[in-house]
């Protein structure tokens, strides 16, 4: 986008070469590395994540007659 000279500031192109493309070209070198290894990552989190939830759901349910750990009924979420 910048390269194509289509970035504007104060009415000035800014085209290939100037500051707002040195920026441009730092944050994509940059960002795909971290890009590339955090997103595979947290993909295999969520998926972990909603497997833990699944298995331990009943575990969970059996606190309380359902109600958790804490005992939340409507009037206390009333007050």
């Amino acid at each position: 986008y910048v390269e194509k000279g289509c970035v504007y500031v104060d009415g000035v192109v800014q085209a290939k070469g100037s500051e707002i493309h040195k920026a441009a070209v730092v944050g994509d070198t940059v960002g795909d590395p971290l890009k590339d290894t955090s997103g595979p990552a947290l993909n295999i989190v969520m998926k972990l994540m909603a497997i833990l939830s699944l298995v331990f759901a009943d575990f969970f349910n059996t606190f309380n007659d359902g109600e958790g750990l804490i005992n939340w009924t409507q009037d206390t979420i009333a007050k």
